[in-house]
């Protein structure tokens, strides 16, 4: 009988027959601010698994070694159990959120070459900003460790910003993380959706993302809906 490990913001995970391998179920729920504002929303859990799904698989055929499995169903999926490095990776191709505010950019200045930032996972301190040098101090990783995170989120962004423009959509900027497989394999987890990427309509700069929900500035799922029609036209 499977039995519930954690339950995040979004996605409850569940032991299987295999002790390296959880399944991970998405639920019905938005939440902002970490946390602090949370709604329940018909359909979110399956559209975001169904994107995901397609999002990872396609990294999969890409040589991209992460944690996915497969699609169970339209909400649930398996995984390789993985050992998460506390660190949020986070790659921003255009100017938005906190960088613009930060730096009082333009909406969507474009970057000549994409920006990388880390920062510390931790609800209570509000996930900061974390440097090299701070990570190394507290021991959460090496710099070998973050130079393969690096590379990899290179080569991650290169394969999303081609999949997504051949769904008419713009890569503004995305989170990952990363982590260890059951044999010490540093390898990408968690997930990659519009809860975790800012994407735009490519030609109206329509928001597609959670930043709908965030801003309060219409139905969220219609274009979390656009995304899955677009992927599935796309990935064949």
């Amino acid at each position: 009988m499977a039995t519930l490990i954690n339950e995040g913001k979004a996605k409850q995970l569940f032991t299987t027959d295999d002790p390296n391998v959880i399944k991970v179920h998405y639920m019905n729920q938005a939440t902002a601010l970490n946390g602090k504002r949370k709604e329940h929303i018909d359909d979110k859990g399956e559209v975001n698994n169904q994107i995901d799904s397609l999002i990872f698989s396609y990294l999969n055929q890409l040589g991209i070694a992460t944690h996915f499995i497969k699609q169970l169903s339209a909400s649930d999926q398996l995984v390789k159990k993985m050992k998460m490095i506390p660190l949020e990776v986070v790659v921003r191709n255009y100017a938005s959120g906190s960088f613009q505010r930060k730096f009082d950019t333009e909406y969507l200045l474009p970057f000549e070459q994409p920006v990388q930032e880390f920062y510390y996972k931790s609800d209570r301190l509000d996930d900061p900003f974390i440097n090299d040098s701070q990570i190394h101090a507290l021991k959460i990783a090496t710099q070998e460790q973050l130079s393969t995170m690096r590379d990899q989120v290179f080569k991650i962004n290169q394969a999303l910003i081609k999949l997504f423009a051949a769904s008419g959509i713009t890569l503004v900027d995305f989170k990952v993380e990363f982590g260890f497989d059951a044999d010490g394999n540093l390898i990408l987890g968690d997930e990659i959706s519009p809860d975790s990427c800012r994407l735009v309509d490519a030609k109206t700069h329509e928001s597609l993302d959670k930043d709908v929900f965030r801003k309060h500035s219409g139905n969220v799922m219609d274009g979390y809906r656009t995304i899955l029609s677009r992927l599935e036209t796309t990935v064949q």
